[in-house]
């Protein structure tokens, strides 16, 4: 991922019990690239634009989200919440970014995340 301005749409994310038929779907679609997921079942789609989550070590889920990077994931969450948004995914630290899912008022999901200091 690049440096990318605030506030801007710059990733994806595809979570799935069943990758395989992801992986065919959108790779014969598209023509998308899917690396080895690792012990989390999670993978990149041609190298940085996105991610494929196997979802059958986490309860299963379904979704497709775009993902908005914020400089203050925090102040982010707060706002999206105070406007009526649901959290689905609390903040989590992976160790190189903070992230978390939240739901719109009309139940669409979507990302913020935050690159963490150096």
């Amino acid at each position: 991922m690049m440096d990318a301005p605030e506030n801007t749409v710059n990733y994806f994310e595809i979570g799935t019990p069943d990758p395989e038929t992801a992986k065919a779907f959108y790779g014969g679609l598209f023509g998308w690239r899917f690396g080895a997921a690792g012990p989390s079942g999670y993978g990149m789609v041609n190298e940085t634009d996105g991610g494929l989550w196997d979802t059958s070590g986490i309860g299963s889920g379904t979704w497709a989200i775009f993902y908005v990077e914020v400089s203050d994931i925090r102040a982010s969450i707060d706002a999206a919440l105070a406007r009526g948004a649901e959290t689905v995914l609390p903040l989590v630290d992976n160790g190189v970014i903070l992230f978390a899912h939240l739901a719109d008022p009309a139940g669409n999901r979507f990302g913020v995340w935050q690159r963490k200091a150096a």
